[in-house]
């Protein structure tokens, strides 16, 4: 352990990046739902409650599911002060609404008209289906909701492989269109107002124009303009190897300490699988760093990559960089290959820092002379600690001694989920403010 005590860094003043960022989403949210309520109140009302209900429900579900294109849209400006996992993790929550709410849609619908005619309801959605525009189109769109909403449930989405639960996800897009062309065909909002009809189409426009740029055309042209190409593979231990990858104009590739690509190594047999891994050294314009563990097929291949081999990298993603300080001193916690995005915003922190790397034997402590020299060109204090999880050895006592200011300084923390679930838990017990605790769940569906 070395300690070198240097003078402390300004503290980050001003509103916080991540409040600006759900703040501007908000704004777009409820702004956009004020204009749906007025166009609708403007359309007139029915006498019937229940078909009024249903079409303010099909409302707000349709522009929450315009709202979910844009959380998953992956734009740089969101996604450096929310982060990845917090926009999915809302994509995946809005999705379970947007499904509730077509659902309340249809019910209410059905036994609306079938309330004023003389059909039950069945008879009622066939008469629908077979004489007013778009309602079939709707009710597949519905019947695909649903289904992406079944294999979205925590219990079948542990069950699925991720490339699996993406082919079925992007069933959704047709959804999109089939719901959209049902809503300006037969929604009386806007079949009784071509202003209405008009602000509709720009909000799809706009959502869908977000995830063309975000998730195509952005990579598309990063890729062409800096030619990836891996340089080196080095093995670091049986499990973990770390791959140097190059190209053109690096330095103008706005990637930071703490963010990750999903990686695409061009070969055979591996072109068409992506890889969330973080950057395990700050990037320096001539060279990009991941380290990974073997954790499947994919991960256990990257060993056998040659050099010259090509790469393409979406990215970078992420919310836990520096831009998010608020104190000038710091507490960086690592378990196991989670040091990675630990290890490289160690090299680009200033003000004084304590890593704790926590791993179950001296063996698993992955680039730990890397942190052990930077630790000592930072005037650093690292903390090495060995053992089997229980008992925790990161429980709040233990964190307390090792770290007796922690209340006042940033933490980042990156490790094991059930490791991170403790430390969290010891974080708060310490009391230490929400707004300094910094940590990402690398997780692409939620």
């Amino acid at each position: 352990m070395t300690t070198l005590q240097r003078p402390p860094t300004a503290t980050r003043t001003g509103v916080r990046p991540r409040v600006v960022g759900r703040a501007g989403l908000y704004a777009v949210l409820l702004g956009n739902a004020a204009v749906v309520t007025v166009f609708f109140v403007q359309a007139g009302f029915t006498s019937n409650t229940l078909i009024v209900l249903g079409r303010l429900a099909g409302l707000y579900g349709a522009l929450l599911m315009a709202f979910q294109l844009l959380l998953v849209a992956r734009l740089p400006w969101f996604d450096r002060r929310i982060g990845m996992d917090r926009l999915t993790s809302w994509h995946r929550w809005t999705g379970f609404s947007v499904l509730w709410l077509l659902l309340a849609h249809a019910v209410f619908i059905v036994f609306g008209y079938a309330q004023s005619s003389s059909l039950d309801p069945v008879n009622q959605l066939v008469d629908l289906a077979e004489t007013v525009e778009g309602v079939l189109r709707a009710i597949v769109a519905l019947a695909i909701i649903i289904a992406v909403g079944v294999v979205s449930a925590r219990y079948a989405r542990r069950r699925l492989a991720y490339e699996t639960w993406h082919f079925i996800h992007l069933y959704t897009y047709v959804a999109v269109v089939l719901a959209f062309t049902h809503q300006v065909a037969a929604g009386t909002t806007f079949t009784s107002s071509s202003v209405a009809r008009t602000y509709w189409s720009a909000v799809w426009g706009v959502a869908l124009a977000a995830v063309f740029v975000g998730r195509l055309v952005l990579p598309l042209w990063r890729n062409l303009r800096h030619q990836l190409r891996v340089t080196a593979v080095v093995p670091e231990n049986d499990d973990v190897v770390s791959i140097y990858v190059t190209g053109r104009d690096l330095d103008r590739l706005p990637a930071r300490a703490g963010q990750f690509f999903l990686w695409r190594f061009l070969t055979k047999d591996r072109w068409w699988q992506a890889n969330p891994f973080s950057l395990s050294a700050a990037p320096d314009g001539r060279t990009l760093r991941l380290t990974a563990k073997r954790a499947g097929d994919g991960s256990a291949a990257l060993r056998h990559l040659k050099t010259g081999t090509r790469v393409f990298a979406e990215g970078p993603y992420g919310a836990f960089t520096t831009l998010h300080r608020t104190r000038p001193d710091a507490l960086l916690i690592a378990g196991g290959v989670g040091v990675t995005p630990i290890r490289a915003l160690l090299e680009e922190l200033h003000g004084h820092a304590v890593v704790i790397y926590r791993v179950a034997t001296d063996q698993d402590a992955v680039l730990y002379d890397e942190l052990r020299e930077l630790a000592l060109t930072k005037g650093a204090e690292l903390h090495l600690v060995t053992g089997p999880p229980v008992p925790d050895r990161l429980a709040p006592p233990e964190l307390a001694r090792l770290v007796p200011d922690i209340t006042g300084r940033d933490v980042y923390l990156c490790g094991p989920p059930p490791m991170m679930n403790a430390v969290l838990g010891s974080l708060r017990e310490l009391g230490v403010p929400k707004p300094q605790i910094h940590f990402e769940r690398f997780s692409l569906a939620g």
